[in-house]
């Protein structure tokens, strides 16, 4: 799962968003660094993310890509399911997609310690509504491009969008299938915010 499900399934408290954001951005053992329960919204972001690495349905969706693509099948999925997510937002978010992403932006802008490279991103985040954003699949090719220039292998993601044109029908019904159960699984693990 990407930034915008993270966010979706992490609970809709403060630290719950920032927690949900974190998680991509704090790695190693929770300390006691961060507020308990941003630590525990990070936790639970790690918990999403091994939830979903053993999932057979997501087995499945890893296995529609090619042999060229498999290294990093992982993380276009991830884009590509949120975009599922933002498409088909009134399924599965309450209020309309803007009014969550103004609220996580708020969060962000409100926050004066984010960690890492989430302080140098979150701008760029809000003022290119980059949540909201993936509702347009031609988004991707953008988001795709930024990630590949992190990577040690970069020409592997190429070719990435024409493999999503034509995997498009299929991995949006494994989207439908696996994010219920995804949301259920989440939610079983939130503990309540005081």
């Amino acid at each position: 799962m990407n930034y915008l499900a993270h966010l979706h399934l992490g609970g809709p408290g403060r630290e719950q968003l920032l927690g949900s954001l974190y998680g991509d951005f704090v790695k190693g053992p929770l300390q006691g660094q961060y507020d308990a329960r941003i630590e525990a919204a990070i936790a639970l972001h790690r918990r999403i993310d091994m939830y979903t690495d053993r999932h057979p349905l997501v087995d499945v969706a890893l296995s529609r890509f090619s042999t060229v693509r498999r290294r990093y099948a992982g993380i276009v999925l991830d884009v590509f399911f949120d975009h599922c997510l933002a498409r088909d937002w009134m399924l599965y978010g309450e209020g309309p997609l803007m009014d969550f992403t103004s609220r996580v932006y708020q969060v962000l802008n409100t926050e004066p310690q984010l960690p890492g490279r989430l302080a140098q991103i979150a701008p760029y985040m809000a003022a290119d509504d980059w949540l909201g954003s993936y509702r347009e699949f031609e988004v991707l090719g953008q988001v795709l491009r930024g990630i590949s220039r992190r990577l040690s292998r970069p020409e592997e993601l190429a070719g990435a969008m024409q493999e999503l044109i034509r995997l498009y029908e299929p991995l949006s019904e494994d989207f439908r299938l696996f994010y219920p159960q995804l949301q259920d699984f989440a939610l079983s693990q939130i503990a309540p915010q005081n």
